[in-house]
């Protein structure tokens, strides 16, 4: 792989400093896109150049621009237009050389519904898709395009439907231009487990072992780790069979995450994320690869073979976002204080000064730590989040802290429904486990207790409330993208009075008990800050 070129990254934030950290060690040239807004954010100033483009979703507009400063590679990282065909095309018919899938996987592996079909001829078990009849409740409203938990939704009751095909198709056509939607059975409480997998252009396919991402709120993750613990070994190979199988029946080059649902001893393949993850250095820290380095060598050409890596230790990753460690909504704010650990990895996209707005994700940074076992890397990952100080933004630090001291988290007890079993900041169980009651710290009132289903609607609706003189407000900054409701009307107890958009995702605001409504202070179109009056309720 030859130095001396330029790169250019079609993307912003942790991700772009990431992938400059390998190029610079390479010896290539780096350039940051600038979208709106992002004038002085860090990774334009640690690239070698920047430039300005209209958005990090016009691909024109980002082929242009790299264009116009002599990169011959483009790498799209994740989010964004990364995993759209049709970017990726644009980049190759304008001479320069795409830093991930061919457009073919991509527009075949992005589609969720074609990417079971790929799973089926392959070999590989999905969950049942199909009309609300036929699945039953719960059910799960996922987009078709989608990912990161955009375009999702749990629905329980049938009479819930209605509203989250809406607000789904809207959430999916706000984020990836594409509004298709489709219905697949609902596991309440599964393991989300995950395999690396790298392709090149000559037909190898390697898996370079799995994740365990089952700790998420809003369909989102929080904390990932490699080897993913309390997994019997049957279970770990077949994985990595089923995911080697899907690449390779799709044709599949570059780094992608073959994403499953573990139930028991089952096993059912969920998506293809066709890009590099945002939790791509725990597999980097266990198998001692440089992701990034790997995907740029495949662009060149290069072949896989003999590839062979080893797991080495345990790593786990934790994500520092701007947002409320209870109800995990986005916050913004100016870091007037940022303190990182130095005994572990972090990958951040912010420095101290640095504006944390809601235009783009909130991320601050992502800490990882390595050890011989799991113990010893959560203990170190623990020492590290005590280590770190974030001041003029509210942040999950909390959360990340109680998280990875809590006994069921230290004892492997994993599944998607970890949060709804043991909600955020709550207190420990009453039964600790030898040698943990002299650790536990706690110094925050515990959270209410809910039962599975309803941890996503908490974490929807902001958890509305209202004060004492009825004003709802705004959880988040965000836009208002639906009232609906009028003054004078009656409205019932989680009854939705407005809907706020921030980020791609919709944040729904509800009635917290049957009242009037006495005004609507707001429009569709508003921009409003944390805390703004939405409507005002009078009770009956």
């Amino acid at each position: 792989m030859s130095a001396g070129r330029k790169l250019f990254v079609a993307n912003r934030g942790e991700i772009a400093v990431r992938i400059f950290s390998t190029c610079r060690r390479l010896g290539i040239g780096t350039v940051a896109a600038v979208g709106p807004g992002d004038d002085d954010a860090l990774h334009a100033r640690v690239a070698d150049e920047s430039v300005e483009v209209t958005s990090y979703l016009d691909a024109d507009a980002l082929v242009a621009a790299a264009r116009s400063t002599g990169a011959a590679l483009v790498h799209p990282g994740y989010g964004f237009l990364a995993e759209r065909a049709s970017f990726a095309e644009a980049v190759q018919q304008a001479g320069l050389t795409w830093v991930g899938p061919s457009p073919e996987a991509l527009r075949r592996g992005g589609d969720k519904l074609e990417a079971k079909r790929i799973a089926e001829l392959a070999g590989v078990p999905t969950l049942p898709n199909g009309t609300p009849e036929e699945l039953g409740f719960p059910l799960l409203v996922k987009a078709a395009a989608g990912g990161g938990g955009r375009g999702m939704r749990v629905v329980e009751r049938a009479e819930d439907l209605a509203d989250a095909l809406d607000g789904a198709t809207r959430e999916a056509e706000a984020a990836f231009g594409d509004g298709t939607v489709f219905c697949e059975r609902y596991l309440v409480a599964p393991r989300h487990v995950e395999v690396q997998v790298l392709g090149d252009r000559h037909g190898t396919v390697v898996a370079l072992g799995e994740r365990d991402c089952s700790v998420q709120r809003r369909h989102q993750k929080v904390v990932e780790e490699s080897p993913a613990p309390n997994l019997r070994d049957a279970v770990r190979e077949r994985l990595a069979a089923h995911a080697i199988a899907f690449a390779t029946e799709l044709g599949y080059e570059s780094a992608g995450t073959a994403e499953f649902l573990v139930d028991g001893d089952e096993v059912f393949f969920l998506e293809l994320n066709a890009r590099i993850q945002v939790e791509h250095p725990v597999t980097e820290a266990v198998t001692g690869l440089d992701l990034v380095e790997l995907q740029l060598r495949v662009a060149d050409g290069e072949r896989l073979t003999g590839l062979e890596p080893g797991a080495q230790g345990h790593a786990v990753e934790a994500r520092l976002y701007a947002e409320d460690p209870r109800t995990f909504l986005p916050k913004d704010g100016r870091i007037t204080r940022l303190a990182l650990p130095v005994s572990v990895r972090v990958d951040a996209g912010v420095a101290e000064g640095d504006e944390v707005g809601t235009r783009y994700d909130p991320m601050i940074a992502k800490l990882v730590a390595h050890a011989d076992d799991r113990d010893g890397a959560l203990d170190l990952l623990a020492r590290a989040l005590d280590e770190t100080i974030v001041e003029g933004v509210t942040t999950n630090l909390p959360f990340l802290r109680w998280l990875v001291s809590h006994p069921a988290f230290r004892r492997g007890e994993l599944s998607t429904g970890f949060l709804a079993r043991f909600p955020p900041l709550s207190a420990p169980p009453r039964a600790v486990p030898h040698g943990w009651g002299a650790s536990w710290r706690l110094n925050l009132p515990s959270a209410a207790e809910l039962p599975p289903l309803e941890v996503e609607a908490a974490a929807r609706s902001g958890g509305s409330v209202a004060a004492a003189d009825g004003r709802v407000t705004a959880p988040m900054p965000g836009t208002v993208i639906d009232v609906r409701v009028a003054e004078g009307e009656r409205v019932s107890s989680h009854q939705t009075l407005v809907v706020l958009e921030a980020m791609k995702m919709e944040q729904v605001v509800t009635a917290p008990y049957d009242a009037g409504v006495r005004s609507v202070d707001v429009g569709v179109g508003d921009r409003v800050a944390s805390g703004a009056i939405l409507v005002t309720l009078e009770a009956a």
